[in-house]
């Protein structure tokens, strides 16, 4: 422990300055210090240039690591909610934190606050201190009520769950056993990656693990089958439909009525005078194409005829005719 000594101080303060740029890479431990006590810590070693009037002062001494303010309860691994990053707390790398319990010790009945690096993003990479574990709950298969709880990190792979799991429940070694993802009552998924890793098996917060052991006489528990990921659909099962069955079962019904009804399906003429063509559109039928329609324009002139008033001209004064020229009728107006 350093209790003095400028000497001392300085190579502290140099020590953890420089490791506390060191970059973030995937798979390394990083650790949690209570912001509080490193703030203290700081005046102490004389950290900030103009921070070096208490430099050595006992009465600023920081003791032993707390990280106190950091847990939720009296779970020494369960840390409060919606904690912040230089805030609430500091990151440190292995060596740096391994430096300072050298020099303060952790308070009694502590335990290091460790995380992991991670990556983090689908197609663009980037590491990051994994602060919020993941928390799975573990449980046999032959008794789903004893459920235990335990935290990972999403670089933890399926092996070390099955091994965490084995360590809970007093299975030998020697056991064979199987891992299932279960989701709901009746519905299990299979994890026989045992190198894929949490991130990579997509399991999330509070998601049920069940371990399953293997019988005296070779068989399983759950039977052999392995079963379908949940929301896979049988689609063997579905009737095969091809457009002939179409036309005909549409043909069927067109043609008789319904069972147990005392109504018919009406029958309905299939509409042929849509075809498209261009130019001048000479196949258009009367009273299926809106204003080109001859009947239809004669409303329009009615209305232009009491209703238009144009500048310079009185209502009586205005003329208006329809000429009809390929199919089409057409307005022209004109003063009298």
């Amino acid at each position: 422990m350093a209790e003095g000594g400028a000497a001392d101080l300085d190579s502290q303060r140099s020590d953890i300055a420089t490791l506390l740029k060191t970059s973030l890479r995937k798979g390394d431990t990083w650790y949690l210090v209570d912001s509080r006590w490193f703030k203290q810590w700081k005046k102490y070693v004389g950290f900030d240039s103009w921070d070096k009037y208490q430099m050595g002062d006992q009465n600023v001494y920081p003791g032993p690591i707390d990280n106190s303010g950091l847990l939720k309860g009296g779970d020494a691994q369960s840390l409060k909610e919606h904690l912040i990053d230089e805030l609430d707390y500091i990151l440190l790398p292995t060596e740096g934190w391994n430096k300072l319990v050298s020099w303060y010790t952790l308070m009694e009945g502590q335990e290091p606050i460790a995380r992991k690096v991670v990556e983090q993003g689908m197609f663009v990479k980037h590491c990051k201190v994994e602060v919020y574990l993941t928390e799975l709950k573990l449980c046999e298969n032959g008794n789903m009520n004893n459920v235990v709880t335990r935290r990972f990190s999403k670089a933890d792979t399926i092996d070390t769950i099955e091994k965490e799991i084995r360590k809970i429940f007093n299975i030998p070694d020697e056991k064979e056993t199987r891992l299932w993802n279960k989701y709901m009552s009746n519905t299990f998924e299979p994890l026989n990656k045992p190198d894929s890793t949490i991130q990579d098996a997509g399991l999330y917060q509070g998601q049920v693990l069940v371990i399953e052991q293997k019988n005296e006489d070779g068989t399983w528990p759950r039977g052999s089958s392995t079963p379908k990921s949940p929301g896979a659909s049988n689609f063997s099962a579905l009737p095969k439909i091809s457009p002939s069955s179409l036309s005909n079962n549409y043909n069927n019904i067109n043609n008789r009525n319904v069972k147990n009804s005392n109504y018919c399906l009406p029958s309905y003429t299939a509409y042929k005078n849509y075809d498209y063509s261009e130019p001048g559109r000479n196949n258009e039928q009367p009273g299926l194409c809106g204003l080109s329609n001859l009947g239809n324009t004669c409303f329009m002139n009615s209305a232009i005829q009491a209703n238009l008033q144009v500048p310079g001209m009185s209502r009586q004064s205005i003329i208006s005719t329809n000429q009809v020229k390929d199919g089409k009728e057409t307005l022209s107006f004109s003063p009298s």
